[in-house]
Order: C-alpha cells, then sequence, then structure tokens
C-alpha cells in the first residue's frame, strides 16, 4: 500500500482542513504531527476520519466529556478493554476522569496518525505532572511521558471500535508506584 505524507504537503493539509476546528463553537482539537493518508482517499473523508479520532485526542488532553460523546458511536466497543473498566462510553469517561485527577495538566500529543480505508491509527505522547492522587498514592510533581498507539475503526464519522496499548509500565514508573 502507498502513503501519502500530507503533514508535508501545506495543500493537503489545507484541502483537509486539519488546521481548522469543524465549526465555529468546537474548541481547538489536537492537530496531528505527521498526517499518513492512503493517496487515494478523498479529502473530504481522510477529514472525517480524522475528526473522530482529534476529538478522542482533544478529550484525553482536556478530560472534556463532551467531546468524548462527539467522538464515540454510541455503541462503541472497547476492543482492548482493561480489567475493571466498563463498556462503551463510560469506560473512558471514567479513565479519563481517574487520570486527570492524577496528571491534572495531561497534554495528550498525536505524533502520527495513519489513515487507511476506515481506519485511524494514532501513536500518542501523554505528558504532564503526577500532583493528583492515583490508586491512594499522592503524586509529588514527578513528570510523566509515555506513549500509545490507537486503532480506531471509523462509521458514520464516528469511532465505533478502539485497539489500544499504552505504555502503562512507564507511566507507573514515573509516578513511583512501580520499581524501574
Amino acid at each position: 500500500m502507498r502513503l501519502m505524507i500530507t503533514g508535508l504537503l501545506a495543500a493537503a493539509v489545507t484541502v483537509s482542513g486539519l488546521g481548522q476546528s469543524a465549526s465555529a463553537a468546537e474548541p481547538a482539537l489536537v492537530t496531528p504531527k505527521v498526517l499518513i493518508a492512503d493517496p487515494g482517499a478523498q479529502p473530504e473523508k481522510v477529514q472525517a476520519q480524522t475528526l473522530a479520532a482529534r476529538r478522542y485526542a482533544t478529550f484525553w488532553s482536556t478530560g472534556n466529556p463532551d467531546l468524548a460523546r462527539e467522538a464515540l458511536a454510541p455503541d462503541f466497543m472497547d476492543r482492548a478493554l482493561p480489567p475493571g473498566r466498563a463498556q462503551g462510553l463510560a469506560g473512558p469517561l471514567a479513565a479519563s476522569k481517574a487520570f486527570h485527577a492524577a496528571v491534572p495538566d495531561l497534554n495528550c500529543e498525536v505524533r502520527q496518525m495513519i489513515v487507511s480505508g476506515d481506519r485511524v491509527v494514532s501513536h500518542l505522547r501523554f505528558t504532564g505532572h503526577f500532583t493528583g492522587t492515583f490508586n491512594g498514592v499522592k503524586g509529588q510533581g514527578q513528570a510523566v511521558n509515555f506513549i500509545a498507539t490507537d486503532i480506531y475503526r471509523i462509521a458514520d464519522g464516528r469511532i465505533a471500535e478502539n485497539w489500544h496499548l499504552e505504555d502503562n509500565l512507564t507511566f507507573l514508573q514515573q509516578i513511583g508506584v512501580v520499581a524501574h
């Protein structure tokens, strides 16, 4: 499969509208540092596919539940559901609330995004400082910096399914819950 790096082509980014919000009322969305799209994809389809992923990344960055509701399909399925996390929208909402309680200045950056067919792959970097509480442990301002990769299946402009892998070991080591 041939890929085109649209992040390097300003014209492609302008055509796909990634530098702009979907509407005037919508908050500024996280923009991928690099966007790679199937060269045969129509710019309008790439924009629609990436909009849901950008809303979801911005939800993780801000904790704004409205963005999760806009990004995720009503029948959203987490295909890599961690133990104890509720399926559907409730799972990410609870996880974000707990994560923001531990790392109030959490930032989610999309390092690269790959779009092909009905799939969007997001390579994410999370940063911030552990100043809150996580599983009964109080933070001391430790820096948090770890990656995650999500594979989304997009249907009707929303994330219908998500397969994800986070570098939880690095996170737990950084906050002092697990020894290095």
